[in-house]
């Protein structure tokens, strides 16, 4: 009777212990909270009307909302009106809008569009592209392991490359005395990598520095690249958006195929387009010839059915209808040369109030740097104070997104940081 009055005693615990032990997923740990999200929720429960936040990646406007392009608009509309179905793309994506995208990033009359020695798949925005690159890299780079970022990169790519079982390595890339290109370190770090490598470059606007090496320190580089015969892979996520200019922005990644030098390439639309939700973007490799082009291609298909077996519809028909008529496509080069300038102006603002407010540092790496993306250069300290004192939220590098600066509080956000930087 005792032994059954104890049992009865402790068997809630030893319930509570079970159903512990049967959870399959009990030893799964609380992950860490994703900084840029964790700066977005500290901002939206700040109750203070000047609050800023500079930590999202996406434009807006001078009021500080989110824009949709007129031309986008337009093509919507078009869409529309033809009560198109919603069919399944091919593995591949839309046809039309792969050979767009690889003649947005080449040039149409480049000899590789023209030789056709290249392969496109539409891809789910520059994350996705990334993602099918390196898993082909994985599978089909026989040569190396190896994958050297510039340091500091964009924080997802060593997931992404390290999830798909790469081995992540660093080149020197940004300066942090100078807030810009240390390209004496690049060169000499990049010139130890051991030969048949793989190394990744932003080819235009770097996220999170805006640092951006000049054209003839992209001669260097693609010499020595050659020279080492290293493996060039571009992320480009951007074009368009960091200059104004789409052939400036693609002149990194063309020079380097002029070179001789066949790189692969990812795009994406969610900048320079604002199709950040639509998700569009596409991954390119340039090949020795056709056939091999063929070749790769019947491998990317089957690396992406598993993985999503198609991509999105809707986006691609929207950058595509851009891309390939006239009429859109020179409507929606004014309207993202009209953002890059917009951040562009907000730059030059900021530096000229910092300038009003008497500080005596050098802020010209502020009008140096290119794109959505600002090092300013702060110390976590300093970007503490900028939140608690004034309600300026951003990463606590001092990246800055330059989208979320506006003429109405441009004047503030210099006020701040002569602040906590005097």
């Amino acid at each position: 009777m005792a032994l059954f009055h104890s049992s009865r005693l402790v068997s809630p615990c030893l319930a509570s212990l079970s159903a512990r032990a049967s959870s399959w997923w009990a030893h799964v740990e609380m992950g860490p909270p994703d900084p840029i999200l964790g700066v977005t929720e500290a901002f939206k429960r700040d109750t203070n009307s000047k609050k800023m936040n500079l930590g999202v990646g996406a434009y807006r406007d001078d009021n500080g909302k989110p824009y949709v392009l007129n031309c986008v608009r337009k093509v919507e509309a078009q869409l529309a009106a033809k009560n198109l179905d919603k069919e399944y793309l091919p593995i591949a994506g839309l046809a039309e809008f792969n050979k767009a995208s690889a003649e947005l990033a080449l040039g149409d009359t480049n000899e590789v569009i023209k030789s056709g020695r290249y392969v496109t798949v539409q891809s789910i925005s520059g994350t996705g592209s990334l993602r099918v690159g390196a898993n082909f890299l994985h599978r089909f780079f026989k040569y190396s392991r190896d994958l050297y970022l510039p340091k500091p990169s964009w924080g997802n790519h060593t997931p992404i490359f390290r999830d798909a079982g790469m081995q992540l390595q660093s080149y020197r890339y940004y300066d942090p005395k100078t807030c810009g290109f240390d390209f004496n370190g690049a060169v000499e770090d990049i010139s130890k990598i051991p030969e048949q490598s793989v190394i990744l470059f932003h080819a235009c606007a770097h996220n999170p520095t805006g640092v951006d090496p000049r054209p003839e320190q992209w001669k260097e580089l693609a010499a020595i690249v050659k020279k080492r015969n290293l493996f060039a892979f571009f992320d480009m996520a951007y074009q368009g958006f960091a200059s104004g200019d789409i052939n400036r922005d693609a002149w990194a990644v063309r020079h380097f195929i002029e070179q001789g030098i066949n790189v692969v390439l990812c795009q994406s639309y969610a900048k320079n387009m604002g199709l950040y939700g639509e998700r569009v973007g596409a991954f390119t490799v340039v090949c020795k010839d056709a056939e091999e082009a063929k070749r790769v291609e019947s491998q990317l298909k089957i690396l992406i059915r598993p993985m999503y077996s198609n991509p999105p519809l809707n986006g691609a028909r929207i950058a595509s209808a851009i891309l390939t008529s006239p009429d859109l496509r020179k409507e929606w080069l004014q309207e993202v040369k009209g953002m890059a300038d917009r951040i562009i102006g907000m730059r030059t603002q900021l530096v000229a109030n910092l300038k009003k407010e008497g500080s005596s540092h050098n802020w010209q790496h502020i009008t140096d740097q290119i794109g959505m993306f600002c090092f300013t250069g702060l110390k976590p300290e300093q970007v503490e104070r900028l939140t608690k004192e004034f309600s300026i939220y951003m990463t606590k590098d001092g990246r800055i997104s330059v989208a979320g600066v506006t003429s109405g509080n441009v004047a503030y956000l210099a006020h701040a940081i002569h602040q906590v930087s005097k």
